[in-house]
């Protein structure tokens, strides 16, 4: 197996995986093993008010049922607090962060987009959040699918936070620190996500760290317009036989499925995508889920 090409799957704990999930886990599993690269599994747990409890676990079982199989050790955000540590210090002794007590109510009230208050008061980490100075925006950067990515000049300037206020580490800094340490060469992950990637392409260039290609994955979208979440209560993947929400997977990414699947097991069904996965067929638009698919 080459190490050349290395994917993940970070899911957060705040409960089960759904369909939407089962989309960013197939898709960035068969990207890194039609490379014949290796797919590591994260789980984001720096969040513990969101977090369910067992559903960490849960999600792992998910993905064995599904034939998702992972390379190394599963890695746990919740056990990397010293290097997330590590990474602000460099940052601080660098000069490219500053604390900030701005509030929310306030950056509100003038638009929603910081105007950089505090970079020059140096203030202390009393009751504050840290900032990275972003002295140089990412206005653009490129993604496997939908090409070049035009990034609103506001949000790109924006100095944004890394050290939370209440003491948790930003999702930022989190992901882009844990990505470097695993080595990860490509991130695929639902499209959702653009609009933290120029930020994270900026911490990477920051720390001075080759930054990975990413592909965005188009949604999976419920009958009311909104994206399938936890947060929106999608239903959890069924228990019991995986191969048709894997089928209506590789469906909904535009991937073939051989017509008698339903007399496959799941490995063969697997593999076959491995061999006949081609981003080029993927789907850029979001699209409604129907449940009723391969029934």
């Amino acid at each position: 197996m080459s190490a050349s090409c290395i994917g993940r799957f970070a899911p957060s704990p705040s409960g089960e995986l759904h369909f939407g999930s089962l989309i960013a886990a197939l898709g960035s599993y068969l990207e890194a093993r039609a490379q014949q690269g290796q797919w590591r599994v994260r789980i984001e747990d720096i969040d513990p008010p969101r977090e369910v409890a067992g559903a960490a676990r849960r999600i792992l079982a998910q993905l064995e049922q599904h034939g998702l199989t992972w390379d190394g050790e599963v890695l746990w955000q919740s056990t990397r607090h010293e290097a997330y540590r590590e990474a602000l210090a460099w940052l601080s002794e660098q000069q490219r962060s500053y604390y900030c007590t701005c509030t929310r109510s306030r950056i509100q009230q003038i638009g929603g987009i910081y105007d950089g208050h505090c970079r020059n008061l140096h203030a202390g980490p009393e009751n504050a959040a840290l900032r990275l100075r972003s002295d140089h925006p990412v206005s653009e950067f490129q993604d496997k699918l939908r090409g070049t990515i035009k990034v609103d000049a506001a949000l790109a300037q924006e100095d944004f936070i890394i050290h939370r206020r209440d003491g948790l580490f930003a999702y930022n800094l989190a992901v882009v620190v844990d990505d470097h340490f695993q080595g990860v060469t490509e991130v695929v992950r639902g499209a959702d996500l653009i609009d933290p990637t120029a930020r994270q392409i900026a911490l990477y260039q920051a720390f001075g760290w080759p930054v990975p290609d990413y592909l965005h994955l188009p949604l999976a979208m419920g009958a009311d317009g909104q994206k399938l979440s936890k947060q929106n209560h999608a239903a959890p993947l069924p228990s019991g036989d995986a191969r048709p929400a894997i089928v209506q997977a590789l469906h909904f990414l535009r991937q073939p499925v051989s017509e008698g699947w339903q007399d496959l097991p799941l490995s063969e069904i697997l593999q076959q995508a491995i061999a006949r996965w081609q981003v080029t067929a993927l789907p850029a638009e979001n699209a409604l889920y129907s449940n009723a698919e391969t029934q």
